[in-house]
C-alpha cells in the first residue's frame, strides 16, 4: 500500500509539475505575443522622415527605350532606341529619343532606319498620362529585284499623341 502511495504522490508531483511548467510556458509565449503586436504597432505609427530636398538634375531624369532583335531562315531585325525623360514637376515632363534599326532579308530586301524624337508627358492626374511626340527619321531603303537594285532615301516626321491609364 506504501508503494501504491508512493507513486500516486509521484505522479501527483510529476502532474503538477508539470502544469506548472506548461502555464509557465504558455506566459511566456503570450508575452512574446504581445510583445509582437505592441512592437509593430508602434513601428507602423513611426512616419518616415522628409527626404532632403537636392533638386539634383540627374535625380529628376529617367532613362528607359526599347531593343529589338528577330532572326529568322533568311531575315533579320534589328532595333535599338534609348531615351531620357526630365520631369520637371509631378504634371510635366519632356525628353528625348534615339532610333536605329537594321532590317534585312537575304536576297530581296535591305533597310536602315535612324532617326531622334521629341516628347512631352502631361499628368493631370496621377492615374492619367497624355502624350505628344514628333518623330523626324531617316530612311534607307535597298530593293533587288529582277532589274537589279533600287535605293530609295527619305526623310519622313512622325507626328503622334497618346493618352494612358
Amino acid at each position: 500500500m506504501k508503494e501504491i502511495n508512493n507513486y500516486f504522490r509521484y505522479f501527483y508531483v510529476f502532474k503538477t509539475h508539470r502544469k506548472q511548467k506548461m502555464k509557465s510556458s504558455l506566459n511566456n509565449i503570450g508575452f512574446l505575443i504581445l510583445l509582437f503586436v505592441f512592437s509593430t504597432s508602434i513601428i507602423a505609427q513611426q512616419k518616415p522622415l522628409p527626404k532632403a530636398k537636392t533638386n539634383s538634375f540627374w535625380e529628376r531624369v529617367n532613362f528607359g527605350g526599347g531593343f529589338g532583335l528577330s532572326i529568322g531562315n533568311n531575315f533579320t531585325n534589328i532595333t535599338i532606341a534609348p531615351s531620357g525623360i526630365y520631369n520637371f514637376n509631378d504634371y510635366f515632363a519632356l525628353g528625348t529619343g534615339l532610333q536605329y534599326s537594321y532590317l534585312k532579308e537575304k536576297n530581296s530586301y535591305s533597310s536602315n532606319v535612324f532617326g531622334a524624337s521629341l516628347i512631352g508627358l502631361f499628368s493631370p492626374i496621377e492615374e492619367i498620362q497624355l502624350s505628344l511626340e514628333v518623330e523626324e527619321i531617316n530612311v534607307n531603303n535597298n530593293y533587288i529585284d529582277l532589274d537589279g537594285n533600287y535605293n530609295r532615301n527619305f526623310w519622313n516626321t512622325g507626328l503622334f499623341v497618346g493618352g494612358g491609364y
